[in-house]
């Protein structure tokens, strides 16, 4: 996996699919998903202060939402996409669609902890700051997520490049709960997920999204951790192609 992983895939034609990667690391987290789109047009943007852009001041959720939907002006097809985000990810697509409505022609999001983080889950991220840039932690980590050999090295680097200033900030905006205010004027597919092994603070929001977007539609994707694109790619992928494909939710949906 190469730190400088394209940002676009495929030939601008039909509709365009972006896709959001978590914190820690860059877009090259979805080389998976992007051999099994062959053919789609693809964004795979790296956020602003992660991987290639980490020299970039982190502009918080927002302003990270913000950058997105340039992009998606500027290179998507009509410009709009479907957006897919995991993790920071997600969080980030939830403020997309919050602020930029028109942009977005459906949005699955996973892992988004959008009401804050609690008891030992955040006591440990606090810990975990403390020891950012030390090599031992992102090896630790690693193996928490299940990264793959070959990728671990990228991981760690990856991990290291961000500043401690921006995981901070970022974590601290996440941690404290960053759901976005009111009802969405967003009206198209929503479908939000959780990994059945995954961190309960991710279930403990999808109440706020049925509020701000009662369309939404939630699953518990089962025997799955926070990092499922990687877990099972085949799954996750045909998971967001029946989104973009005709809005069809998981079986056990609710």
């Amino acid at each position: 996996m190469d730190a400088d992983y394209p940002v676009e895939h495929g030939e601008p034609t039909g509709e365009t699919i972006v896709l959001l990667h978590g914190g820690n690391v860059g877009n090259w987290m979805w080389e998976p998903q992007v051999e099994r789109l062959a053919g789609r047009h693809v964004l795979t943007p790296d956020v602003i202060g992660f991987n290639t852009r980490a020299a970039e001041p982190w502009p918080g959720l927002a302003g990270a939402a913000d950058d997105v939907a340039a992009l998606i002006r500027e290179r998507a097809v009509d410009g709009r996409a479907h957006v897919v985000g995991l993790s920071m990810g997600a969080v980030i697509a939830v403020h997309l669609v919050a602020r930029h409505p028109d942009l977005v022609r459906s949005c699955t999001v996973t892992g988004a902890m959008m009401v804050g983080v609690e008891g030992m889950q955040r006591r440990l991220a606090e810990l975990q700051l403390r020891a950012w840039e030390r090599r031992w932690f992102w090896r630790m980590q690693s193996a928490m997520f299940r990264i793959p050999g070959d990728a671990r090295e990228r991981f760690i680097a990856a991990g290291m490049g961000v500043t401690a200033e921006t995981a901070r900030t970022m974590y601290r905006e996440i941690f404290d709960g960053s759901m976005p205010k009111g009802r969405f004027a967003y009206t198209g597919p929503l479908l939000a997920i959780a990994g059945e092994r995954e961190a309960g603070d991710v279930r403990r929001a999808f109440p706020a999204l049925r509020e701000a977007a009662p369309q939404t539609r939630t699953w518990i994707a089962p025997r799955m951790r926070h990092v499922w694109s990687i877990q099972d790619p085949d799954l996750f992928t045909r998971t967001v192609l029946d989104v973009v494909d005709g809005g069809v939710v998981p079986v056990g949906s609710a």
